[in-house]
């Protein structure tokens, strides 16, 4: 059930989904740092990365984790690669950007991040040692050293503008990986594919992430398969 929720109602609105009887929810961009100031409990992983996506409605009040970094690097691995086969570039420091690169760290990978607000990035890099930042005016340059680049920013979802990145500096062997979606294959990921890159898209991460919530929403754990990316891509 898909609940647009303003960020000025954010607060009032998740306690009384909780009294109304839902077992939990996903929540996204711009909620994901506001979900974590929200919840009664959160575990290890989410308290490190600072946001949290997945909400647990328990008798102890609200439990939040965060699975975006899970379904990352899930997602990766279903695509072949190796999370820590070099240096990571990820652009973007909100919610997403947090989990994905606590769970990289956890895997191997030398995480810098990078943003338009190059503050947002310092403060993430920061929060997440030995994270290092890197302007926005660097990212082309960086790439010939990166063995895989995200996009965790909302730029070339469905009505916002798309990504400018040239990826014409980029190492032969980068892995392009994009969060957003919809549009299944954004711009960056047909950049990427005509570079003859390898890109990874958003969709199967949205997918890998769900399965610990709803495991904890319903007891059982969905297996992410082809038959089940087949249905969610149409």
């Amino acid at each position: 059930m898909p609940l647009p929720v303003r960020p000025e109602d954010f607060f009032a609105t998740i306690p009384a989904l909780a009294k109304a009887g839902f077992a939990g929810l996903n929540v996204t961009i711009p909620h994901k740092e506001a979900a974590f100031a929200v919840c009664t409990h959160v575990d290890d992983f989410a308290r490190r990365a600072g946001a949290v996506n997945t909400l647990i409605f328990t008798e102890r009040g609200i439990e939040g984790r965060n699975t975006d970094g899970y379904g990352f690097v899930a997602n990766l691995r279903a695509h072949g690669v190796n999370p820590a086969a070099g240096p990571v570039l990820i652009l973007g420091a909100g919610g997403a950007a947090r989990g994905i690169g606590a769970a990289l760290q956890d895997a191997g990978a030398e995480v810098t991040f990078t943003n338009r607000t190059p503050e947002r990035a310092a403060a993430l890099a920061a929060a997440l040692p030995p994270a290092k930042m890197l302007s926005w005016e660097q990212r082309e340059a960086a790439l010939a050293d990166c063995a895989l680049l995200i996009n965790t920013t909302s730029l070339g979802m469905v009505h916002e503008p798309p990504l400018p990145m040239n990826l014409s500096r980029a190492a032969s062997g980068l892995t392009v990986a994009d969060i957003v979606f919809a549009p299944l294959e954004t711009r960056l990921l047909a950049d990427a594919k005509a570079q003859g890159l390898k890109p990874v898209e958003g969709l199967g991460m949205l997918l890998h992430q769900a399965v610990p919530g709803f495991e904890a929403w319903f007891g059982v754990r969905p297996v992410v398969d082809e038959d089940l990316y087949r249905i969610a891509a149409t």
